[in-house]
């Protein structure tokens, strides 16, 4: 554990100094483990003005009204534990301690590990709270993944990461990398995972919550966040619930008309293949976190246009920890998804395929292929130009080790691997590096390397570098 920060016991006493700081907590699925970390440090009756556990579903739904989804861990239900506690503590309160009162409301609605050990131990924590008494409220709302493989210790962690959350929202709401880190004082990520946390609020609208999410990854509290397409951070459980993912690794910077013909062609096959629509289909391009960074710093801009262009053209973004492709499909088969496919480049598999980056493991290669390649994933490759030529570079085409080989062709035999056929081959000349060399040479031969939508983009906003000089 890494014992850095405040302690927990000393956070939370100084919350209850506070002489204008007073509010409910409500926590349901473990315990009343944060409320009772505000109990022990003594002067609580100056902080709390009420707790509640409302286990049972049938009074849980009286109190709290019913969800539209039937669920009791996720989201909507924690919004509406906050609403309804948060406006029920100021209707009551309002006159007697309003004018010098920051009401909080905090609440908590988590599936812990249960006696089997099979299920999901995870949660939905939040707070809403005012930084200025009499003001609008703020909301702070994450979602947690629990790696503890007992209950005890997971009710503990839940604890002082209530506390934190308590602490950090107001006293470290002005800076949101300190607030990122402040959540995690006294945790390790080996306990717990923060995979999503939003911010909004009259003091809190400076903060773009994607930016959040990135640091969420960058500072190593989860591997992966993920956008939608309204460019909105979600949560992989919600967003992959029974859907058929697509996915494509790469740079985007910026995506080109090879990129677009990659997602096109790839989804033609993998709908066919799995009988799958657009409706039940999620298509993802996927950034590693070190393609955000330029000379060393996260490009906090650059990232951005790489999401805004990728979001207008349909696509949900993820960026990720992942250096190898058997991480990220890893990553994906740990929620409920019906079907997986991975569209990559014969040029890219081509790395991939060396046994020299899975020394780390005990099963080399062959333990890596195994986890690129699930039972419910296909792998479509797409095809490269030839150096110097017109012909295609395929599979066959490959130079490939004896052993290599002999995988790779039980794969294709089992249609593991399906390499796309039908590509826009006067296409293929085309690669990010150069697009984005031709951009800041203000050479205008990239505009016809991109889709038109994109060009238009980079051009009204200034994106990549690019200058009119008009």
């Amino acid at each position: 554990m890494e014992l850095t920060g405040e302690s927990p016991r000393h956070k939370a006493l100084k919350i209850n100094l506070e002489p204008d700081i007073f509010g409910t907590i409500a926590e349901i699925g473990a315990g009343q483990e944060v409320a009772r970390r505000f109990f022990i440090a003594g002067g609580s009756s100056g902080t709390i003005a009420k707790t509640i556990s409302a286990y049972d579903m049938a009074l849980s739904d009286k109190i709290y009204g019913h969800s539209d989804d039937k669920r009791y861990v996720s989201k909507q239900r924690l919004r509406k534990m906050l609403s309804v506690e948060f406006d029920s503590l100021t209707e009551v309160l309002h006159d007697k301690k309003g004018e010098k009162t920051c009401f909080f409301a905090f609440a908590n609605t988590v599936s812990a590990i249960n006696f089997r050990k099979d299920n999901e131990p995870h949660g939905w924590i939040g707070i809403k709270y005012q930084l200025e008494p009499k003001s609008e409220p703020n909301e702070i709302i994450m979602h947690v993944r629990m790696h503890e493989q007992d209950n005890f210790l997971q009710q503990r962690t839940l604890g002082i990461l209530g506390v934190n959350l308590i602490y950090g929202a107001y006293y470290h709401y002005n800076k949101p990398n300190n607030f990122l880190q402040s959540i995690m004082d006294y945790i390790s990520t080996d306990q717990v995972e923060v995979d999503m946390i939003t911010m909004s609020g009259p003091q809190l609208d400076y903060i773009d919550n994607r930016l959040l999410g990135v640091q969420l990854v960058k500072n190593k509290m989860t591997n992966a966040v993920m956008f939608d397409r309204n460019m909105k951070m979600g949560q992989a459980s919600d967003i992959f619930y029974k859907k058929n993912i697509l996915f494509l690794r790469g740079s985007f910077r910026p995506i080109t008309y090879v990129g677009f013909d990659m997602i096109r062609t790839g989804f033609s096959l993998f709908k066919k293949d799995t009988k799958s629509t657009k409706e039940n289909t999620l298509i993802f391009c996927e950034l590693s976190l070190n393609n955000l960074y330029e000379k060393g710093a996260l490009d906090e801009r650059d990232f951005l246009d790489r999401v805004k262009l990728l979001s207008g053209m349909g696509m949900n973004v993820m960026v990720s920890r992942f250096q190898h492709h058997y991480e990220l499909v890893s990553f994906f088969t740990q929620f409920k998804i019906s079907k997986l496919g991975l569209v990559a480049g014969i040029i890219n598999m081509k790395d991939v395929l060396k046994d020299r980056y899975y020394t780390h493991l005990r099963g080399g290669i062959l333990e890596a292929s195994s986890l690129l390649l699930p039972k419910n994933l296909k792998l479509y490759l797409y095809p490269a130009k030839k150096r110097n030529s017109e012909e295609l570079l395929t599979l066959e085409g490959l130079n490939l080790s004896p052993d290599i080989r002999t995988l790779i062709n039980y794969f294709i035999l089992t249609k593991k691997i399906v390499e796309i056929k039908n590509v826009n081959e006067k296409n293929l000349h085309i690669f990010s590096k150069e697009v984005l060399r031709k951009i800041h040479k203000n050479d205008s031969e990239w505009e016809k390397m991109v889709p038109k939508y994109v060009s238009k983009m980079i051009k009204a906003n200034n994106m990549f570098g690019y200058k009119n000089l008009n």
